[in-house]
């Protein structure tokens, strides 16, 4: 029971205080006076009763009405309902108010009003809400005064006052004030609900439904709401609404439905509130940032930018907003229909706001359903306590990533909720028994609008009925004011009395006196058990129940028995398997669910191996947990990590919680808190079913059991009462004590010095937000005095033990104190705390110890490389993970299993880098994943981290590069030191640059590996001092200080002046006067130099000089005067250029003089020299460097000009000219033409320019050249059908008979003159930074080092973005173009850098190109030994071979002339004896430094180390070899890898291949691997013996007998296995054949080389014997060779020509393979199969055969064929080889013959037969005439057959 009304109040207007900017108001009278002991008066009730302000107005305005609410310091809402009238007020006093408020109006305005009405407020104060009640009392009273009626006003104050109603319960109460007034009273049936009214559907109606939900998620989630009306009743009806849809949630901060304009300050507080304010004020509203305004007359809500409301979760935000809808606008459901139902009204008001609250009851039942099974209950004596478990309701919900749902759960209003329905023994209303037995109806009914609505219906029934229980009866009687229209003079109404507070006083303490007396009403409070209802279903995001498939939970389980069962290899399969699928929920649990049952089994005790693999589960199973554990699988591991051991030595045992730590979870305090209070609540359940009946039929849930004892607490004595209370006391303590030591385990890391948990945010964490309540700015606070408690920063040993003290004893206070754990208790817990953790850290050190010893288990076993002779180990292996880097092929992204990761080791030997290893995925685990390179072809090497993917943790790694277009890209083993890695690193890099190039692979191969600079004693003194007598003139006369530099610089030019006299000191006559013929080799060098010099005849230069008849060495002086060139020995002590070779071709007429002054005019001396002639128009080919800036004018002006310059400039000039024209003079077509500069005599064939165009079809050639080819050149594109350059091209008349191909740059402003035999041709050549950065790009493109899905990063983008194929376009562009002018008869001299560079490849292009003799093996190495090292291109500067070249940088000058060899290749298969492997190897071996060949940058450095000729002598270790070409020489009699089958050269063939970008391929040596082997290139290593391929094959053979039903299948995998092993060509597959069958049947197996040859030389015999070969069988090719298979005697068609190439045939000369003039013969088809078998032999036997004349008769085996339709003879029957063939297409005839001389004389004359041919007659003579009848029938047959 309450009373209706505590206070009445009377307020007015103070006149007293008018004087004032603003009037205000006072309190007149108040009753009761004295305040009411349990309800004091609220302060302020003046300001809420013209919350507008205090004013006067002119004109009498209508009472009205409204209920403010004030909230008091207790939480406590009082309603104050004000009624509001307007009475007169004196006038004098008005007028003596000064205007000063106001300046603008003038006094007399403010006195035109004659009246004046101030406001006067009755005021109700109620702690009930009975709006109406409380206007139609207030009305009355204000009726009684106006109408003067005859009741006291006393008394009716008095009757209000002292009127007692009952708060719920339903019943109606009449009240009657004694005024003939009458009123029922209506309470609530139950006042846990609230009363709404309409005012629901009224803020429907104002607003609409997103914006009341808008504002219904704002609420919820505490953001700031402020009402605006006009109306203050409707900002009290619209606050009254929003709390009506929060329930069952109570608002609990800031509410003030009406606030005062005097406190609108209040609206910037920082707490959350909801407040209404009328619409005057909007304008001082306007500032508010983070306020969510909603206009009530305007229906709008105004959302500020900085505020995010979270909408509610979908489905169920659009079934809210479908349900409102359907309630609100029952219409819209059947708008669309043809036939509408008549009745579709929307309900009556009371009705629809009961079915809007309905909607909003069932969205909270489904948003709570199952939080009871989230409550712990940790206290029942002698309070329940009870806690929700978050996260666990969030997990099951799988809403954990829900914003809405998170931040209600968090607030105070849910905070609220927990503690008001928690207790499980208490009242309950319609909330409770929804959640209890409607949820699964819910549930069903959700996607059928009609049954929501059926439901909505039903639930706004029980809300309406609670409100009004009983069909209303129309028995309110209450007088309202006579006539309110009619208007009154302010004199006949007198003002509101003061009323006789001594009469009021009397009736309250009458009624106090009466109602003491009265007994008290005891309502029976019904109180029962709330039911739980159904548990939670753990739901997935799309609603469906999840159902993890029971295949992966198998796998998770098979896995565990496997482990347990020690069947390790089986685990170790499943493992991959099990870590993915512990991605599911379900499986995790699975997890914890099956290593428990192993616990209870009492098998926590593991090996190593099962310990490294349960642990490995479970921080697979950890890292997907978030820190709040919201699946409780953190929980469920608990315990587990702290059950699961292994021994360790020396009697320690090692838990598995210190290798689990690293885990968010475990310092998040709400974890801890939900797991103490879960263990609390099970402890507490255990000790009432132990006191509890024995027989309890069923297990009780907690919070059951609690609501038993709850009941029957009021009837258990004091003791008992007492004793319960301190057995659950004791029971949490223990546990707390518990829980110190289980978070000492977790938190303490096991290496005691590494304070890793201090750097996670968890222990800084200051509260837990599960149900505490702390507003950020008090948080802020408490975590920095935290902070400078516990000093994070210094992360000592016991700065450890501190923080995780302090930690703990955070945890404790917490828990202690809400679960009401005595002082002393908590007191002596702390001081346990810092024992334990002492106590924990010394049991840690020795665990740490111990596991240090721990050898490393379950990781692969490290396999070591097997090594080069002579390589050695500088570093052992260390582990590490081979991680994938952007090359798909190993990943198995392109299909297959993924190689890659894998996990091995690293070695560094003195050679390579090599990792070797096994893939981590299981399935692949016994493949062997090999990747290295050369040390020395190092480009880059970095730091990353990587992360393994394993076990997540992230490691730090290495990525090398090397220009062998390898990328290794590893993370080390967290067993590998940090410092180890770093001294990899050095190690790496001291053997990448060494300080001299004797500190490279290549020189010290063989020694001891001790990483000291390299003095050794010389292996080969006499050879060293041959070169130091070379040397020591040579240093004497440069100067002493070019020796000692590595780097060569030209001689300055105050040098060179002296030049010449060192060297007459130096006794080497060189005089002009003798005849240049004179100058043979002996005459001029010195005896003690002769044997040197004898070398560097040898050397490859001289050899390639005498075979193109260039000048020769003869000791004679009978050389002929007209021979051009000669051999000139200027050099030979490398003082006129020291990166030339020692000997050099120049013009006969030129002395060595005269060279040594030219040679100064070019850069680094680099002067013109003949290198190459051709053979058919002897037009030569030149190099030179390009000319120094000063000669450049000079040497191009016209001759006839003066001469500025200086007299030596001038002179020099001249002597070039005259050098440049005796070159021209020995041209024979020059001297044919007597000077003539016209080409007329010039004969048409040397004209014709014969040449082979690449095999590529239908690309239109055009004019592949510059357009600035030189003046004579331009011009004239027009190209020939078939894609060559037009004739008339060349046929210019005036043509050059020297043409200079110079560098664009340089010869800019040369003037051309006509008279001139020489021309220059300007072109663009590639700078050696662009060669540079475009093989880095390569590189990039060809080996990314990670997968890239950006489309520009594609590998097409990224190789064209590096243009290298530019540049080998413009390489092989002038290549071409110099191989024509050279083919057309004109010289040409390659001016070009410093003439070692583009040079090179141009000169050495175009000899491949010109001379079919380079393109063999000896030619090709010739080749490149003369124009590569001899003409020193400086390869350890361009490969930064040394510590002084690691600036500048790898540039691959080299590399770049291979691949356009490699271009040709493709284009010319048949015209290369070497391989496109060849190549390769060369490619890999250039930059390998294994062998000597490609070190340093000149003959005159080999000299000087004495590598040039080392060679030659003795070796002491043979299988080392220095020079790659020696190399080669020996792989190459072992196996047929570098030979091309194809090999068909065509004579003095000239190449012309297609240059264009789009005919060039990218070579595959950019892009293919082989994991499984490494490199192929070092051979030993490879192959095991070179004979590896044919011992491939037996073991393939051998399967089928030992396990029949094993496929014979491989499979063959990209980038793994060596395609040319595991799929050879069809040759070499043949001669593997033929070993392998050699070494079965025991014979000595023969070289491949000879099995090649005997093939050949049977097919030229065949060749030879045959005369008219036939068309039919003639097999047609394809003009792309390269992609056909290879095979043996291919015969090509040349547009029905008939010529046949032997393909590979025929290697000697093409003498042999002359094209036949008929067609080729069947026989040679099958010349490769000389096969014994029968059936090719359909008749044999001994016939004699008379011979050529004057030859005897001789007994033959002669064999018949059909099938090859031939008569073959042999020997003897045993022969394999026969002696000859007849082809049965050429017998014309067989006839019997006669007897001749010399014929066997017992033979009878009938066994003579002779066989016509068109060549010749054969006389046979058979054994007897039977044997001779049979042989003439079989020949014939065969013949008539054919």
């Amino acid at each position: 029971m309450a009373r209706l009304a505590d206070y009445f109040v009377v307020v007015g207007y103070d006149l007293d205080k008018r004087g004032s900017s603003e009037g205000q108001g006072r309190i007149l009278q108040r009753f009761p006076e004295k305040d009411w002991e349990d309800n004091p008066f609220p302060q302020g009730i003046e300001l809420f009763c013209q919350p507008s302000g205090w004013q006067l107005v002119p004109v009498e305005l209508p009472p009205s009405f409204f209920v403010a609410v004030l909230t008091d310091i207790n939480s406590e809402r009082h309603y104050c309902a004000c009624f509001t009238f307007w009475e007169t007020v004196e006038t004098p006093q008005l007028q003596k108010e000064p205007s000063e408020a106001d300046e603008d109006e003038t006094p007399e305005l403010l006195q035109t009003p004659a009246q004046l009405y101030g406001p006067k407020s009755l005021v109700l104060v109620s702690r009930l809400d009975h709006t109406e009640v409380f206007r139609n009392c207030l009305a009355l009273i204000y009726t009684v005064h106006v109408d003067s009626l005859i009741v006291p006003l006393e008394t009716v104050i008095g009757n209000l006052l002292t009127c007692i109603i009952p708060i719920a319960g339903g019943s109606q109460r009449t009240i009657t004030l004694g005024a003939g007034d009458r009123q029922v009273i209506q309470t609530p049936v139950n006042d846990s609900l609230p009363v709404s009214g309409c005012s629901v559907a009224q803020l429907f109606r104002q607003l609409g439904i997103v914006n009341v939900l808008c504002l219904f998620c704002a609420a919820l989630t505490e953001h700031k709401i402020l009402f605006l009306s006009r109306s203050y009743q409707r900002l009290t009806d619209a606050c009254r609404a929003l709390l009506a849809i929060m329930f069952p949630l109570k608002y609990s901060f800031t509410y003030v439905p009406i606030l005062p304009g005097k406190l609108l300050e209040v609206l910037s507080t920082p707490t959350p509130f909801i407040i209404g304010v009328n619409s005057s004020f909007r304008s001082e509203t306007q500032e508010l940032l983070d306020v969510i305004i909603a206009d009530l007359d305007g229906g709008t809500v105004t959302i500020p930018e900085c505020v995010h409301i979270s909408p509610l979760p979908e489905p169920l935000l659009q079934h809210t907003q479908t349900a409102l809808s359907m309630v609100l606008d029952p219409e819209l459901e059947v708008a669309d229909r043809a036939f509408p139902p008549s009745s579709t009204q929307p309900s009556a008001l009371k009705i629809q706001d009961k079915e809007i609250r309905a909607v909003f009851l069932w969205l909270f039942a489904q948003l709570f359903q199952g939080y009871r099974w989230c409550l712990h209950i940790i206290r029942i004596y002698p309070e329940p306590v009870i806690r929700f478990h978050k996260a666990a309701f969030l997990g099951q919900r799988t809403l954990n990533e829900d914003d809405f749902l998170v931040k209600v759960l968090d607030g105070m209003a849910f905070a609220g909720f927990v503690s008001e329905r928690g207790p499980p023994y208490r009242a309950t209303d319609l909330f409770d028994d929804l959640i209890a037995s409607q949820v699964e109806r819910i549930r069903t009914e959700q996607d059928d609008s009609r049954k929501v609505m059926k439901h909505i219906g039903e639930l706004a029934e029980q809300l309406f009925k609670n409100e009004n229980p009983y069909p209303t009866v129309a028995m309110h009687k209450v007088q309202r004011p006579a006539d309110s229209t009619q208007s009154r003079t302010g004199s006949c109404l007198a003002s509101f009395p003061l009323l006789d507070d001594v009469a009021v006083q009397l009736f309250i303490d009458h009624a106090a006196a009466k109602l003491s007396t009265a007994p008290p009403v005891v309502k029976a409070e019904l109180k029962e058990m709330v039911p739980s209802g159904p548990p939670l279903d753990i739901v997935d995001k799309n609603g469906s129940v999840l159902a993890n498939s029971a295949r992966r939970l198998e796998v998770v389980r098979n896995c565990i028995n496997y482990i347990f069962d020690s069947k390790m290899l089986e685990a170790k399969k499943l493992m991959p398997a099990v870590l993915r699928a512990l991605k599911g929920r379900a499986a995790r649990v699975c997890l914890t669910q099956e290593l428990n049952q192993h616990v209870l089994q009492n098998r926590a005790v593991l090996d190593d191996q099962q310990f490294d693999y349960i642990v490995r589960m479970m921080n697979c199973t950890l890292q997907d947990c978030s820190h709040m554990d919201e699946h409780g699988i953190a929980a469920a591991l608990l315990p587990l990590v702290t059950a699961f051991c292994r021994k360790l030595g020396g009697g320690i045992t090692q838990f598995a919680y210190s290798c689990v730590q690293e885990h968010m979870v475990w310092t998040n305090m709400q974890f801890w808190e939900a797991m103490f209070y879960s263990d609390v609540q099970s402890h507490i359940r255990a000790l009432y079913l132990e006191t509890g009946d024995r027989d309890a039929p069923s297990p009780q849930g907690a919070l059951e059991l609690a609501s038993e004892q709850t009941r029957r607490w009021p009837a258990l004595s004091k003791e008992t009462q007492q004793e319960l209370v301190q057995k659950e006391e004791s029971t949490v303590f223990s546990q707390a004590i518990h829980y110190a030591n289980r978070m000492s385990y977790l938190l303490l890391p096991l290496d005691t010095t590494k304070n890793r948990l201090l750097r996670s945010t968890g222990l800084a964490e200051v509260e837990s937000v599960s149900n505490s309540y702390v507003t950020n700015s008090i948080a802020g606070s408490m975590a920095e005095s935290y902070d400078t408690e516990s000093g994070f920063e210094d992360a000592e040993s016991s700065d450890v033990a501190n923080s995780v003290v302090r930690f703990i004893n955070r945890f404790v206070d917490k828990v202690c104190n809400e679960s009401g754990v005595t002082n002393e208790h908590l007191k002596a817990l702390h001081a346990m705390i810092p024992d334990i953790v002492q106590m924990h850290i010394e049991t840690l050190e020795a665990v740490h110890r111990e596991s240090k010893r721990l050898p490393p288990i379950q990781k692969p076993k490290l396999l070591r490389p097997t090594l080069l002779p002579g390589e050695e180990f500088v570093m052992d292996g260390m582990r590490v993970h081979l991680m994938s880097d952007g090359r798909e092929e190993a990943t198995g992204v392109m299909g297959g299993p993924p190689l890659l990761p894998a996990e091995g080791a690293i070695f560094l030997t003195t050679y390579r880098i090599i990792f070797k290893g096994t893939p981590n995925d299981p399935l692949v685990g016994e493949q062997v994943v090999t990747r290295s390179f050369p040390i020395a072809s190092l480009t880059k090497e970095k730091k990353i981290s990587v992360s393994l993917s394993m076990d997540q943790f992230i490691q730090e790694g290495l990525q090398l590069r090397s220009c062998t277009f390898q990328l290794i890209k590893i993370g080390f083993d967290e067993e590998v030191a940090s410092d180890l890695a770093e001294v990899f690193r050095k190690h790496v890099h001291k053997l990448r640059y060494p300080q001299h190039v004797q500190g490279t692979f290549a020189f010290t191969v063989g020694q001891s590996a001790k990483l000291v600079e390299h003095k050794t004693k010389d292996k080969n003194q006499s050879l060293r001092t041959l070169s130091k007598n070379l040397v020591k003139s040579a240093k004497r006369t440069i100067g002493r200080q070019y020796v000692t530099r590595k780097k060569y610089s030209p001689p300055t030019w105050e040098n060179r002046s002296s030049l010449q006299s060192e060297m007459d000191e130096d006794e080497i006559s060189v005089s002009e006067e003798v005849e240049p013929s004179s100058h043979t080799l002996s005459s001029t060098i010195r005896s003690s130099d002769r044997q040197t010099m004898s070398n560097v005849v040898e050397r490859a230069c001289c050899r390639d000089y005498q075979r193109m008849g260039l000048g020769t060495l003869s000791n004679s002086l009978t050389r002929s005067k007209n021979e051009p060139f000669r051999i000139s020995t200027v050099n030979r002590m490398y003082t006129v250029c020291r990166s030339y070779p020692g000997l050099l071709i120049v013009p006969q007429s030129i002395p060595d003089s005269t060279i040594q002054r030219i040679s100064r005019c070019y850069r680094q001396s680099r002067f013109p020299v003949i290198c190459w002639r051709n053979s058919r128009t002897k037009a030569v080919l030149l190099r030179s460097a390009g000319l120094h800036a000063k000669g450049v004018v000079g040497f191009f002006r016209s001759p006839n000009a003066p001469s500025a310059g200086a007299s030596q400039a001038d002179s020099t000039s001249l002597e070039q000219e005259k050098y440049l024209q005796a070159i021209i003079s020995s041209m024979p077509l020059y001297s044919e033409i007597n000077g003539r500069n016209t080409l007329s005599g010039f004969t048409s064939t040397h004209m014709s320019t014969s040449g082979k165009w690449g095999s590529i079809r239908g690309s239109g050639r055009l004019s592949a050249y510059n357009p600035d080819v030189g003046n004579r050149l331009t011009g004239k594109e027009s190209p020939q059908a078939n894609g060559g350059p037009s004739e008339p091209y060349f046929l210019r008349q005036q043509r050059a008979y020297l043409y200079i191909i110079g560098d664009k740059s340089q010869i800019k402003g040369g003037k051309q003159d006509p008279l001139q035999q020489w021309e220059v041709v300007p072109i663009e050549v590639c700078d050696v930074r662009q060669v540079k950065n475009s093989f880095k790009k390569l590189m990039k493109a060809c080996v990314p080092s990670s997968l890239t899905s950006d489309l520009n990063m594609s590998f097409h983008r990224c190789l064209e973005d590096s243009e290298w194929m530019n540049l080998l376009h413009r390489v092989l562009q002038v290549s071409v173009l110099v191989v024509e002018l050279l083919a057309t008869g004109s010289s040409v001299m390659v001016s070009l850098e410093d003439g070692w560079d583009v040079t090179t490849q141009v000169v050495s292009l175009v000899q491949l190109l010109s001379d079919p003799y380079y393109r063999s093996f000896d030619g090709f190495r010739l080749l490149v030994e003369k124009e590569w090292l001899s003409f020193g291109h400086r390869f350890s500067h361009r490969g930064a071979q040394t510590l002084a070249g690691q600036g500048s940088g790898f540039t691959p000058v080299f590399l770049q002339f291979l691949d356009c060899v490699h271009q040709i290749h493709l284009q010319f298969p048949m015209e290369f004896e070497f391989s496109q492997y060849y190549l390769k190897f060369l490619a890999y071996h250039y930059v390998s430094n294994r062998f000597r060949t490609f070190l340093l940058d000149s003959d005159y450095e080999r000299i000087e180390l004495g590598v040039l000729y080392e060679e030659k002598g003795e070796r002491k270790t043979p299988q080392v070899c220095k020079s790659v070409w020696d190399y080669i020489d020996r792989l190459h009699k072992k196996t047929p890898v570098f030979y091309n089958y194809m090999y068909s050269p065509e004579e003095e063939e000239v190449l012309k291949p297609y240059t264009f970008i789009s005919n060039l391929k990218v070579w595959d040596f950019y892009t293919e691997e082989v994991l499984s082997e490494g490199p192929s290139y070092d051979w030993e290593l490879v192959r095991g013996q070179p004979e590896g391929p044919g011992e491939e094959v037996a073991p393939a053979a051998e399967r089928p007998e030992t396990a029949a039903p094993k496929s014979q299948r491989r499979v063959v995998w990209p980038c793994y296995d060596s395609l040319s092993k595991v799929l050879p060509d069809a040759i070499t597959k043949l001669l593997q054949d033929v070993q392998t069958l050699e070494a079965e049947l025991g014979h000595v197996s023969e070289k491949w080389k000879d099995s090649w040859d005997k093939i050949k030389h049977i097919q030229r015999t065949e060749t030879k014997l045959e005369s008219r070969p036939s068309f039919s069988s003639s097999l047609l090719m394809s003009s792309n060779l390269v992609h056909q298979r290879r095979s043996q005697g291919v015969y090509l068609q040349e547009r029905g020509v008939g010529s046949s190439i032997n393909l590979g045939l025929d290697c000697e000369a093409s003498a042999t393979s002359t094209p036949a003039t008929g067609r080729p013969s069947t026989s040679t088809l099958y010349s490769q199969f000389q096969s014994t078998e029968s059936e090719n032999r359909s008749f044999e036997g001994i016939l004699y055969k008379k011979g050529a004349l004057l030859k005897p008769w001789k007994p033959r085996w002669f064999v018949l064929d059909k099938t090859k339709h031939q008569l073959r003879y042999y020997e003897t029957r045993q022969d394999k080889e026969f002696k000859g063939v007849i082809e049965l297409a050429e017998v014309e005839s067989v006839i019997p013959g006669t007897p001749t001389m010399g014929a066997p004389k017992t033979i009878e004359e009938k066994a003579f037969f002779d066989l016509k041919t068109t060549k010749r007659m054969y006389n046979f003579c058979a054994t007897d005439s039977q044997n001779a009848q049979l042989w003439m029938d079989s020949i014939q047959s065969c013949l008539s057959d054919a």
